[in-house]
């Protein structure tokens, strides 16, 4: 259960005094629905207010204070607005406009000729110089306003001041918290305290250093949280799987080719995970083409070796259906027993797998999320595999895990190379391997930045490409135009080629379709029967289809790096040599420019991976989040990159030096779990 000392944090926002059923809706369009989120939501500036007698030209754009005393006023209607002409004690006049009232509301706001305090931001409009919605307040009401005033995001209807107010209530809610950071951290950085560093974010006072401690206490509990998870599957009961080599040496004899160095060491460090009792917690890295597939099927064929079974766990039902494809292929003759299990499997066929898993006749099980499902029973589950790691979440695998006897081993696959600085952000709780290098005698591929004004010629040599039999991609980064005439749009691009290109076998898939749709069109031009597969980035992880050997990019400046990286992965994937053509727009900014480059430069992942986090940051380089893993709300990613090592540090010097959970820091960091969700951490103390 929560700590009761949070439990003020977590009520309702309505639970806050003047916040009624609108106010609630409003603060819900900024994703403020309890009293926690407010203190969140941070202001991103603060205003500085010049207080003057006197108004002029040096001023225009700043927030001033001064007195000023009305001479006319202009009644507004229709469109125009309510206008109150004032003037400064050396007589300059200024425009006083407001929208939406009435005369005799700005007279009893003004009344001519009596002196008010005038609080705004002066503009220029025209020849004369304007203060739009500014504050009023009679001379001896000065005190109440602030010179320096945080600025909130907003949303319409809700003013700042309002805001402000609410997060100063919050802000009284917040109990004395006793201190999680490791004190020699806290004398290092000359932090303030968790309580202190969040009033002064709001104040707008303590400078980088509260954003700083904010930001490492929401880190230290994604690290100790992980940590937590770390160790739990390590002292669940598991069970040690040695194989004896038969399945394994059986299936390196009929390669065409040898392992490569990395494959060979990736294969021994996960075999010497499996060969111990604690469960393998082991996360799998290799760029595209690198044979991480045969990798954990070697992995798979020791469990069976062992008498166990193992599993293999897809994102989507036709990548599940591609690697069930590409084990049977690999697996021809071997006395090896292979399923494929996906939602859309129904009756007989889907009972009789069932059976087959359950008996122990069924050796490796390749599926969806539906092997989670509760009436899939496994004989001995010994292994699961789960492709694209990234887009599983804790508590999924912990479903899996229930499925067998001993908590099985995991390994863990992705494509997408990740930045070290990243790994143990988003990976904390695994060991991790690379396989850092191709097989060889792969070919490079290919890639050509295209200007605009070469889209005739590209869109010829496309044609050519296609009548000759070979297979294409077009990416677009929209599925549809926006108003702005974008034709850098899937739907759009598909119909202008169907135009150009009439004999052209052409399909189409994005985001928006139905699964089932989307399947047919990717099993369609894996059976040849189309020709160019015009797409948005749904075909960026795991699309298989070795004759295509063209992929164009349009608008190729709107992705990121590790995206364009995957995109370009999708061909070379057979004998033919393979070509990426980059087409960019006319105007590039110079990281885009850097990015274009660089993929023209290198075909490494890896590297890749490293200079897009230069480039633009750690954000947005993993793509999608784990699922249950609750976002940063304070940490910008380029903080988190910059004090995760130093916060990781610290979350394993908790837990192995002081006491663990149950010393007196340790009782400040159950609370620090709990205040930040750190949702798998928070499961695992509730179930000891």
């Amino acid at each position: 259960m929560r700590p009761s000392i949070l439990n003020a944090l977590f009520a309702e926002s309505s639970s806050l005094e003047g916040v009624g059923p609108a106010l609630v809706r409003q603060l819900a369009r900024l994703k403020i629905n309890r009293v926690v989120d407010l203190l969140w939501h941070l202001p991103v500036m603060a205003i500085e207010r010049v207080v003057t007698d006197r108004l002029d030209e040096t001023l225009v754009g700043r927030p001033v204070v001064t007195t000023l005393t009305a001479q006319n006023v202009e009644e507004g209607y229709g469109k125009r607005p309510l206008r109150v002409l004032a003037a400064d004690a050396a007589g300059t006049v200024v425009e006083l406009v407001w929208f939406g009232q009435t005369g005799a509301w700005a007279k009893r706001l003004m009344p001519l000729g009596e002196p008010k305090i005038v609080a705004g931001k002066l503009d220029r409009f025209g020849q004369s110089l304007r203060m739009s919605h500014p504050d009023v307040l009679a001379p001896h009401q000065a005190a109440r306003l602030p010179m320096r005033e945080p600025v909130y995001p907003l949303t319409e209807g809700l003013t700042n001041r309002r805001l402000a107010g609410l997060a100063a209530n919050a802000l009284k809610r917040l109990p004395g918290l006793a201190e999680w950071v490791e004190p020699s951290v806290l004398t290092k950085h000359g932090w303030p305290s968790f309580g202190d560093a969040l009033r002064q974010a709001h104040a707008v006072t303590g400078g980088p250093q509260a954003q700083e401690r904010l930001a490492y206490d929401e880190v230290l509990a994604n690290q100790l949280a992980l940590l937590l998870v770390r160790r739990d599957t390590r002292t669940r009961k598991g069970r040690a799987l040695v194989g004896d080599g038969r399945l394994t040496d059986a299936l390196k004899a009929r390669l065409p080719f040898v392992l490569t160095a990395a494959q060979s060491r990736v294969g021994a460090e996960i075999a010497g995970d499996m060969a111990q009792a604690a469960p393998m917690l082991r996360l799998l890295q290799g760029d595209v083409g690198s044979g991480k597939t045969l990798v954990a099927l070697m992995a798979m064929l020791s469990a069976v070796e062992a008498g166990a079974q193992a599993c293999l766990l897809a994102p989507t039902e036709i990548l599940a259906r591609q690697h069930a494809a590409t084990l049977a292929g690999m697996l021809e003759g071997m006395p090896v027993n292979l399923g494929v299990l996906t939602g859309r499997d129904k009756g007989r066929g889907r009972k009789e797998l069932l059976a087959a898993l359950k008996s122990g006749e069924l050796d490796i099980l390749v599926g969806t999320h539906a092997i989670f499902q509760e009436e899939v029973a496994y004989h001995d589950l010994g292994l699961v595999v789960v492709d694209e790691q990234h887009r599983f979440g804790v508590a999924q695998r912990l479903m899996l895990a229930a499925k067998a006897r001993a908590t099985p081993h995991l390994l863990a696959m992705t494509a997408t190379p990740i930045p070290r600085t990243l790994e143990l952000t988003n990976f904390g709780e695994m060991d991790s391997s690379r396989i850092d290098e191709l097989p060889p005698g792969r070919q490079p591929i290919e890639t050509r930045v295209m200007a605009p004004d070469r889209f005739d010629a590209l869109v010829e040599g496309l044609e050519r490409h296609l009548s000759g039999g070979g297979q294409a991609y077009w990416v677009c980064p929209l599925v549809s135009g926006s108003e702005d005439g974008d034709e850098a749009a899937a739907e759009l691009r598909a119909a202008f080629l169907k135009g150009r290109m009439p004999d052209a076998k052409i399909g189409l898939v994005h985001g928006r379709m139905k699964p089932a749709e989307k399947d047919a069109v990717m099993a369609a031009f894996a059976a040849r029967e189309i020709g160019l597969l015009v797409a948005t980035t749904v075909i960026e992880v795991g699309v298989d289809v070795p004759n295509a050997t063209l992929m164009i990019v349009e608008a190729a400046e709107r992705f990121g790096l590790a995206q364009l990286h995957q995109l370009r992965g999708r061909v070379g994937r057979g004998a033919g040599k393979s070509v990426c053509v980059l087409l960019r727009s006319g105007d590039l900014t110079e990281t885009a420019r850097a990015r274009l480059a660089l993929m023209r430069e290198t075909n490494d992942g890896f590297r890749i991976a490293e200079e897009d986090l230069k480039l633009r940051g750690a954000g947005e380089i993993l793509g999608t989040r784990q699922s249950g893993e609750a976002a940063f709300k304070l940490a910008d990613p380029e903080a988190v990159a910059r004090l995760v090592g130093m916060a990781h540090d610290d979350a394993r010097l908790l837990l192995d030096r002081d006491g663990g959970l149950e010393g007196p820091r340790g009782a400040a960091a159950r609370v620090l779990l709990y205040l930040f969700e750190r949702e798998a951490g928070v499961a695992l103390l509730r179930s000891g």
